[in-house]
C-alpha cells in the first residue's frame, strides 16, 4: 500500500515492463540532471540544450534513465563503461560517446570530446570517480552522486574546484524536497508519453523475469550484479 499521491498512472502506450522499471531509478535520474545553478528544475524537450552531460555507469538502471532523459531533454551524452557489452547497452540507450574507463584514458578523451568540461556528471561511484569528475568538471558544473560505493569517503582538491564553482551534490529520493519529487514525476510522464523512456535489450536495459516463487533468485541476481533491471511477474 502506498499514499494516493504516489500512484501514478502509466501512459497508455507504455507497458507494464516500463512502468515496473521506471519508479526510482527515472525519479533519481532527473534529480541528478536538475541541481546545476541556472540549470532546469523540470526536463522537457530543449530544457538541457547546450549542455554536456557524462553519465559514469550508463549500463545500470539510474544511468539507463539519465540517458534517456539527458537525450530527450537536448543534452549531449557522455557514458563511461567498463566493457564491449556495457558500451552497446549504454549506445543503444542514446549516448552520443562512450569511454571505457578501464583501457582507455577517460578524462583525457572526455576533455578532447568537450575541451570546456562537462556541465553535469550523473555518478554511480562517486569515491571511484572522484579524480576523473574533478579533470572533466567544467565552469559551473555539478555532480550528482546517487549511490554509496561500498562507503568510501570522497576526497576532492579545494582549488582546483573553486576556480570552476564546482558543486557535489548527494542524491537519495526519499529525502529530496517535495517540489523536485513532483517535478520528476511530472518529467517522467512527459517522457514516457514522448516515447522517449524504453526498456529492453533494444533500448539498453535488458530485462530479467522472475516468477513471484523465485523471487530470493531475483534478489540473488541484484546481489550479482545482474546487467539490466530485474522484474518480478505476478500472475
Amino acid at each position: 500500500m502506498v499514499p494516493a499521491e504516489q500512484a501514478v498512472p502509466l501512459a497508455e502506450q507504455a507497458s507494464f515492463d516500463l512502468g515496473a522499471a521506471l519508479g526510482v531509478p527515472a525519479l533519481t535520474a532527473h534529480r541528478c540532471l536538475t541541481i546545476n545553478e541556472g540549470g532546469p528544475a523540470q526536463l522537457a524537450p530543449g530544457a538541457l540544450a547546450g549542455r554536456t552531460v557524462l553519465v559514469t555507469g550508463g549500463a545500470g538502471a539510474v544511468g539507463h534513465a539519465a540517458i534517456q532523459l539527458a537525450t530527450w531533454a537536448g543534452a549531449r551524452v557522455i557514458s563511461t563503461i567498463s566493457s564491449d557489452e556495457k558500451a552497446a547497452l549504454a549506445r543503444a540507450a542514446g549516448a552520443h560517446h562512450v569511454v571505457n574507463y578501464r583501457t582507455q584514458d577517460a578524462a583525457h578523451l572526455i576533455r578532447d570530446l568537450v575541451p570546456d568540461g562537462v556541465d553535469t556528471i550523473v555518478d554511480v561511484a562517486g569515491a571511484q570517480n572522484a579524480g576523473l569528475d574533478v579533470a572533466v568538471i567544467g565552469r559551473h558544473g555539478a555532480v550528482s552522486v546517487y549511490a554509496d560505493d561500498g562507503g568510501a569517503p570522497i576526497t576532492l582538491p579545494v582549488r582546483p574546484l573553486m576556480l570552476p564553482n564546482a558543486r557535489w551534490q548527494f542524491i537519495l529520493l526519499y529525502t529530496e524536497p517535495a517540489s523536485s519529487k513532483r517535478a520528476g514525476v511530472a518529467a517522467v510522464q512527459d517522457a514516457v508519453a514522448a516515447g522517449a523512456l524504453e526498456v529492453g535489450e533494444r533500448a539498453g536495459l535488458p530485462l530479467h523475469h522472475f516468477a513471484l516463487a523465485d523471487t530470493a533468485a531475483a534478489h540473488d541476481a541484484v546481489e550479482n550484479g545482474t546487467v539490466g533491471k530485474v522484474l518480478i511477474d505476478i500472475a
